[in-house]
């Protein structure tokens, strides 16, 4: 059966995450993280994609990124996966292939459909039982977003930035949000239609990918996360449809 296409759309916010083969690490020193912030930088920054949020965990990585150009968040993924595996052979004197076949996409739609996947994001060291607050995890915009630490790979979305004019008080909101107690409901949602790579969003916004691209992205019928008001603002997702902006 051929594999189903990606859906890759400039100016909406992609949730990807890439694995390490046979969920084998694909980190294995602090240096490596490094390496691998640097190039994703680079990479993001050559092709166009800003990155709105991220997670470098033992044996995969999850990133919110929207990208400016088609095909953006490939070329992005293929020249960082092409430097840093050589990276990796190089310096831990090892050969072969290092990822788990393709990455894994979904468009995400804003308001608390794109809050709801930077929680999901940052806590991933909480949920592995690695920490016992996403403060306490280098590798994440976790400080970036909610303490203001200077990093120079995350580029915040606007909704993010909607929190408040005032950057204290938008940290202190951000990372109240990060740590309310998370509906066990909205991970499935995420890692189902993360799997699937399916469009995460309203209805609303699932049927505006399907007329840009004309063909289905996912369940005629998409649950929504509790108090979503993106139905009551449809001026967000519009404007990010048609302005192509993070």
């Amino acid at each position: 059966m051929p594999r189903p296409p990606r859906i890759d759309l400039p100016g909406i916010p992609h949730h990807v995450v890439q694995r390490g083969n046979d969920r084998q690490p694909c980190f294995f020193t602090e240096a490596d993280h490094l390496c691998y912030h640097t190039l994703l930088r680079e990479a993001a920054l050559s092709e166009g994609c800003a990155v709105h949020a991220y997670v470098l965990m033992t044996n995969h990585v999850h990133l919110l990124l929207t990208p400016q150009h088609p095909h953006a968040v490939s070329r992005t993924l293929q020249s960082l996966g092409r430097r840093y595996v050589r990276y990796i052979n190089d310096t831990h004197h090892r050969s072969g292939t290092l990822w788990e076949g393709r990455y894994k996409a979904s468009l995400v739609g804003d308001g608390d459909y794109l809050m709801h996947c930077h929680r999901y994001i940052e806590l991933n060291p909480l949920r592995a039982a690695m920490i016992a607050d996403p403060g306490e995890y280098r590798w994440s915009s976790h400080h970036a977003l909610a303490f203001g630490d200077a990093d120079p790979l995350v580029h915040p979305h606007s909704a993010y930035l909607a929190l408040s004019d005032d950057p204290a008080t938008r940290q202190r909101l951000y990372r109240d949000m990060v740590m309310v107690a998370v509906n066990p409901d909205d991970i499935d949602a995420i890692r189902l239609h993360l799997q699937r790579q399916h469009a995460y969003g309203s209805e609303r916004f699932r049927q505006a990918i399907e007329r840009q691209l004309g063909r289905s992205v996912g369940p005629q019928k998409i649950g929504r996360p509790r108090k979503a008001e993106e139905d009551q603002r449809p001026s967000l997702e519009q404007t990010q449809l048609s302005l192509g902006k993070p």
